[in-house]
């Protein structure tokens, strides 16, 4: 029988792939899908993002890059109703089609109001806007940092109004108060203020303004922001929340120390008037001034009473002053009797003080001394001659020539023990040589690479593993052939070959080959 060969192209599975990525990338270069976030886990440890965006009839995998992420202006969450912007793709590995998501907006005012009351009730589950966290404001702050656009209308007004009010010291952080880049600038500027220390090139503010114009909620939603609203709760300078107008409420108004209607109503809080504040200091000086003369007034008429009712200094001194007189009188009376008794007393204790009374101790104290001396350098000598008398019969014993010998027979024994150690190791050398050398040359004549010399090859695999059966690669595989020579790479291309069969002859009952 002869086989029937196809005339169509064979393709590879690889080339099929290409062909269908070619033409789902070319068709949907840039496309906009609306749908729900689904399975969101939060950024995988690539840094990139996995979910599905679905509605009631379909699902497609999503993914956003690592670069895309950090440039969103909103972020992915789970069950979030979407607008995804990017192109589809597929992923060859498991034959899926993707969408690769370069832009991301909420769909629709209604998402965002939904999306923010879920982060509003998140964040009053930790307590983030509880009124016993809110820090009470300076009375007069030296330094005021404001966070905010150094281009808007709004700095202009806080410095006016800081400037009717109180003129104060004005650092102004610069910051976009809307777009991708609104949130991470403003916790930035917020953590900045933090890290300033007193005694810094740049003075550490005492007060916090975080203040923008009025807009849409997508405008305001910067402030809105997770990263945001915790800079603000972790911040140790007391913060006033101006974002938009009156009507406009942000997430950034609920956890701040203080929130104002409009930037001119911050500067008002941050600041009293200063003509009110020095007529206020004015009117408490005078009435203290008052109230000290007042008081010392009072004082004054309260001690002339007391001091009309007590008696004069030199009537409590004068009995005082009388006994001393008279004790000063006795005192010379009395030294001079005191001084004539210890005379008395002196001359009685001298008469048994006299010099025959030392000599006759100190001949004493001689005596004994000698009579101790005697009786020590008797017990000396005793003690010397009874040891005398102990080592008398060890020292006949300790002769030179008893450790003499004993060294001369170990010195006698160590050197036959030399002569007889290399020949020995010299044998014991040349023998291990001569195993050895059979070693090797039996190791020479069984060895693998013997047989390569005779044009056999020794196949590997990629981990070095030696290739037995076409069964265990597959078409792709990387191969390592070996020869005499060197080594060869290769891979393995299409399927393993199939065993041939033997082809079946006609005999003739004689056992005769037939031709027909």
């Amino acid at each position: 029988m002869t086989d029937v060969q196809s005339n169509a192209h064979e393709f590879t599975v690889s080339e099929i792939s290409q062909a269908v990525k070619r033409t789902v990338e070319d068709n949907f270069g840039f496309v906009r899908v609306r749908g729900e976030i689904s399975g969101f886990r939060g950024r995988h440890s690539s840094g990139h993002c996995y979910f599905t965006l679905k509605d009631e009839n379909a699902a497609i995998d999503s993914v956003i890059w690592k670069g895309n992420y950090a440039r969103l202006a909103f972020k992915p969450e789970e069950g979030l109703e979407v607008i995804a912007t990017g192109r589809l793709t597929t992923f060859s590995r498991s034959s899926k089609y993707q969408i690769v998501i370069e832009q991301l907006e909420p769909a629709g005012a209604g998402a965002l109001m939904a999306l923010l009351e879920e982060r509003r009730k998140k964040f009053i589950a930790e307590g983030l806007f509880a009124p016993e966290r809110k820090k009470d404001l300076p009375y007069l702050p030296r330094v005021i940092g404001v966070v905010t656009s150094p281009t808007g209308a709004v700095i202009r007004d806080i410095i006016h109004r800081l400037e009717d009010r109180f003129p104060s010291h004005v650092i102004v952080w610069p910051v976009r108060v809307q777009g991708e880049t609104c949130a991470p600038e403003v916790t930035a500027a917020i953590d900045g203020f933090n890290a300033l220390r007193p005694g810094d090139a740049i003075p550490r503010p005492d007060l916090l303004i975080v203040a923008r114009g009025g807009g849409s909620i997508e405008d305001l939603w910067g402030f809105n922001e997770e990263s945001v609203v915790r800079a603000v709760a972790r911040s140790e300078i007391p913060v006033i929340s101006a974002v938009g107008h009156e009507t406009d409420v942000t997430l950034v108004d609920y956890v701040a120390d203080r929130r104002a209607p409009t930037p001119t109503g911050a500067a008002e809080m941050a600041v009293p008037v200063r003509g009110e504040l020095i007529a206020y200091v004015d009117d408490l000086g005078a009435r203290q001034r008052n109230a000290a003369r007042r008081l010392a007034g009072n004082l004054r008429d309260r001690f002339r009473a007391a001091a009309a009712g007590m008696p004069r200094a030199t009537d409590l001194t004068a009995t005082q002053r009388q006994r001393l007189d008279m004790a000063s009188t006795r005192l010379t009376s009395a030294l001079r009797s005191a001084r004539h008794a210890k005379v008395l007393a002196l001359s009685e204790t001298s008469r048994s003080l006299g010099p025959g009374l030392l000599q006759s101790r100190m001949h004493k104290s001689r005596a004994d001394l000698d009579r101790l001396s005697n009786r020590a350098a008797y017990l000396a000598t005793g003690r010397v001659s009874r040891a005398q008398l102990r080592l008398s019969p060890l020292a006949s014993a300790l002769r030179p020539q008893l450790l003499k010998t004993p060294i001369e027979r170990a010195a006698t024994r160590i050197d036959t023990l030399a002569q007889r150690l290399l020949p020995a190791f010299v044998r014991k050398v040349e023998d291990r040589r001569t195993r050895l050398e059979a070693s090797s040359r039996l190791l020479e004549t069984v060895g693998y690479k013997q047989v390569l010399a005779r044009g056999f090859a020794l196949v590997t695999d990629a981990d070095g593993h030696i290739v037995r059966s076409p069964d265990a690669v597959k078409p792709g595989d990387a191969l390592a052939i070996t020869v005499a020579d060197g080594r060869i790479d290769a891979h393995v291309s299409g399927a393993p070959a199939a065993p041939r069969r033997k082809a079946k002859t006609d005999t003739d009952p004689g056992g005769q080959e037939s031709l027909f």
